[in-house]
C-alpha cells in the first residue's frame, strides 16, 4: 500500500484549536489577504517563489498554499507536507502542481478560471492591431534614432479574418471584441460550443489555419496540445499571417516558428509564454525569436494586470477559505465536487477514501453500531477517490471519524467542526 493511501487511525480534528495557517507566494494580491482575514485565518505572504526543497521546509503546519505560475508544487512536495489540506493556484492554469499525486492525498486543488479572461482578450487585440501596423519595429527603430515612415506590409484590422483555437472563456471574448472591431472571427475546438455574436466554427483544425490572417491559441496544456503548432500546421497557414499564443509555451514549436518568421512565410507573432520560463525577474532569458522582425515578445503578462489580480485574488481565496469553513469543493479541478449546506447541532466529518466497493458500506456500520444518527450524508467519487461528508449528531462524531480513519480504504478523515 502507497504512503498516500495508508490509514491514519488518529483523525485529524479542524483547526478550530489551532488557527488556520495560509502561506501565500509569489506577491498574490491583497484582496486574498483581505478574504482570509474575515474567516481569522493565519496568513504569511512571501514575494517570490519556492523551490522544493525551500517548499517542503515552509510547509510544517501550513493547512492552505497559495502560489501563481512559478511555484512547483511536486509529489515530492505533497509527501512531506502532511498538515496541507488544499492548494489554491491564483491563475488560470494548473500544471504547476501534480494534480494526480494531489487528488491520492486527499488535496483538492483550485484555480482562477475566469477572472483574468478579460484582460488576456485585451492584450490580445492590442497586439492584433500592433502586429498589423509593424508597430514593434517602428517603435524600436525610433527609439534607436531610425526614422522609418512606411505604409508598406501595414494594414487595417478592419475586414480580416481572426481564427481563436479554443473557445473558452478568454476566446469567446475574444471573438466578441474582435467582431466590433469589424473582424471576420472563426474558432475552433474539441468540443462543440455555441457561437458568440457572428463567430463560426470550423471543423478542423487545419480548416481554420488555412483562411485565418491572425491565428490567437487559448487552449490548455494537455498531451493532445503539446506541439500544437508545428511544422506541418505553419505550412497551412496562410503567407504574411500572424500567430498569436497566450495559452501555454508547449503548445508552440519555437523553431518552427522562428523559421517561418525568417523566411518570411508568416508575417509576424506575439507570443507571452515559451517552453522554458525564468523562475524569476532576476534570470536571463533567451529565445530563438530574438531580434526578428515583426515579433512582440512578452513575459507572461496575459493576465497581469491590477483588476485581474484582485479578481484571481478574490475568486481562490473565497473557494479554498469555503473548502477550509464547509469541506465544499466546488470548483476544484483534481477533486469530487461537493458542497453540502451547513446544519445547525450537527458535527462534520469528512473523509477521502480509495474508491473502491464497500467503503460507505463500512462507514454506515460503524455509525450504526454507534447508534448515531447522521443528519445529511452526501458522497462523490471519480476513478481514484471517494469524498464523503456526513453531518451528524456531536457526541460520536469524534469517534465516528476515528473508527473510519482506521479503515484500510482510508486516505483523510478529520471532523471539520
Amino acid at each position: 500500500m502507497s504512503t498516500a493511501e495508508s490509514p491514519s487511525t488518529a483523525p485529524q480534528t479542524h483547526p478550530a484549536q489551532e488557527p488556520v495557517k495560509v502561506l501565500l507566494l509569489e506577491n498574490i494580491h491583497k484582496s486574498a489577504l483581505k478574504r482570509f482575514d474575515e474567516e481569522g485565518f493565519q496568513v504569511e505572504m512571501r514575494s517570490g517563489a519556492l523551490g522544493e526543497d525551500d517548499l517542503i521546509k515552509a510547509l510544517p503546519g501550513v493547512h492552505l498554499l497559495g502560489i501563481r505560475s512559478k511555484t512547483r508544487v511536486t509529489a515530492r512536495v505533497l509527501e512531506n507536507a502532511p498538515d496541507l489540506l488544499s492548494v489554491g493556484c491564483f491563475c488560470i492554469g494548473t500544471n504547476q502542481v501534480d494534480l494526480v499525486a494531489a487528488n491520492r492525498r486527499g488535496v483538492p486543488v483550485f484555480n482562477a478560471p475566469f477572472s483574468n479572461t478579460r484582460s488576456v482578450a485585451e492584450l490580445m487585440i492590442a497586439e492584433i492591431i500592433l502586429l498589423a501596423r509593424q508597430i514593434g519595429d517602428r517603435s524600436r527603430e525610433v527609439h534607436t534614432g531610425v526614422w522609418k515612415k512606411t505604409a508598406t506590409h501595414c494594414h487595417e484590422v478592419r475586414g480580416k479574418t481572426l481564427g481563436v483555437v479554443g473557445y473558452g472563456h478568454i476566446g469567446q471574448q475574444l471573438g466578441v471584441i474582435a467582431e466590433a472591431l469589424g473582424m471576420r472571427v472563426l474558432y475552433h475546438d474539441i468540443m462543440a460550443k455555441l457561437p458568440m455574436g457572428n463567430n463560426r466554427a470550423l471543423p478542423t483544425l487545419n480548416a481554420l489555419l488555412e483562411q485565418a490572417d491572425f491565428i490567437s491559441l487559448h487552449v490548455p496544456e494537455t498531451p493532445e496540445t503539446r506541439d500544437l503548432i508545428g511544422p506541418d500546421q505553419i505550412a497551412h497557414m496562410k503567407k504574411g499571417a500572424c500567430l498569436l499564443n497566450a495559452s501555454r509555451g508547449t503548445v508552440v514549436v519555437i523553431s518552427a516558428l522562428a523559421e517561418a518568421l525568417r523566411t518570411g512565410h508568416l508575417g509576424g507573432a506575439a507570443i507571452d509564454v515559451y517552453p522554458e520560463e525564468p523562475e524569476s525577474n532576476d534570470q536571463q532569458f533567451h529565445t530563438e525569436l530574438q531580434n526578428l522582425p515583426n515579433v512582440i515578445l512578452t513575459p507572461h503578462i496575459g493576465g497581469s494586470t491590477e483588476e485581474a489580480q484582485e479578481a484571481i485574488g478574490y475568486e481562490v481565496s473565497h473557494t479554498i477559505a469555503h473548502f477550509e469553513t464547509s469541506g465544499a469543493t466546488t470548483g476544484a479541478v483534481n477533486f469530487p465536487r461537493v458542497d453540502l449546506p451547513p446544519r445547525r447541532g450537527t458535527h462534520r466529518v469528512l473523509n477521502v477514501h480509495r474508491n473502491v466497493p464497500g467503503v460507505l458500506r463500512d462507514v454506515n456500520q460503524i455509525v450504526s453500531d454507534l447508534d448515531a444518527n447522521i443528519n445529511s450524508q452526501v458522497l462523490a467519487t471519480d476513478a481514484h477517490i471517494g469524498y464523503l461528508i456526513i453531518d451528524m449528531e456531536q457526541n460520536v462524531a469524534m469517534e465516528v471519524s476515528r473508527r473510519i480513519a482506521a479503515l484500510k480504504t482510508n486516505i483523510r478523515t478529520r471532523v471539520l467542526y
